[in-house]
């Protein structure tokens, strides 16, 4: 089978990899950077301490974004995050982030999910962008305790009950007074980020920092 386009199924041509060059074209960017505040801070507001937010990609129900975000998650289709891993990780560098960033840090699966699909759909994401900004990839210090239901299905009240607890982590000495870069492929309500970072707090004299593949806008929420 010749090779297709993730976003609309065409056809790719010599030159084009993953996308079609209309469907990059077309790929809805933020534009958003670690230096301006934007909506992504204001969902982490009196909630958590996040020293900044950012994230690729606009998500909608419809569209390239979803495609690319299923392929990856439930298709198989790992490479799909070092693809945007890459790209990212470049237009973090060209905006000139400069936080310093010492660990980067996935947002776990619980191991029973993980062995049932094989990979963390956010760790060839988060292993680019430690690559650009010459960071430290760790994804074995913040462990998920229980299987819980896909929180994307949850209410948002549901999703911060039992948000409680459900990360906890191990190893705390490799984070310990290090600026960390929480990583995510997707950003609703931020229930799951938050629940990450409040563990991540419970360690001494760290920042957090966050960053996602997509953010879902919150007139979709």
């Amino acid at each position: 089978m010749p090779p297709i386009c993730f976003g609309c199924n065409a056809q790719l041509f010599r030159g084009e990899h993953l996308l079609c060059t209309v469907c990059r074209y077309d790929l809805p960017i933020t534009d958003y950077n670690f230096d301006e505040e934007n909506e992504i801070d204001r969902v982490f507001y009196g909630r958590v301490p996040i020293k900044k937010a950012s994230s690729f990609l606009f998500f909608s129900k419809i569209g390239i974004v979803k495609n690319l975000l299923h392929q990856l998650k439930y298709k198989n289709q790992e490479h799909i995050g070092n693809f945007l891993g890459d790209w990212y990780g470049e237009i973090m560098l060209k905006q000139g982030f400069s936080a310093a960033i010492d660990v980067v840090v996935p947002v776990p699966l619980h191991p029973k999910k993980h062995k049932k699909r094989g990979y963390n759909q956010v760790d060839a994401f988060a292993k680019q962008l430690a690559k650009h900004l010459e960071a430290k990839f760790v994804n074995d210090v913040l462990i998920k305790t229980a299987n819980t239901r896909t929180q994307s299905k949850k209410s948002r009240l549901s999703r911060l009950q039992s948000g409680q607890n459900l990360y906890k982590v191990k190893e705390v000495e490799k984070l310990r007074s290090k600026k960390i870069l929480l990583v995510d492929d997707i950003v609703t309500t931020g229930a799951t980020l938050e629940a990450c970072a409040a563990a991540l707090h419970k360690i001494e004299n760290i920042e957090i920092y966050v960053a996602t593949m997509a953010f879902v806008p919150k007139l979709m929420n």
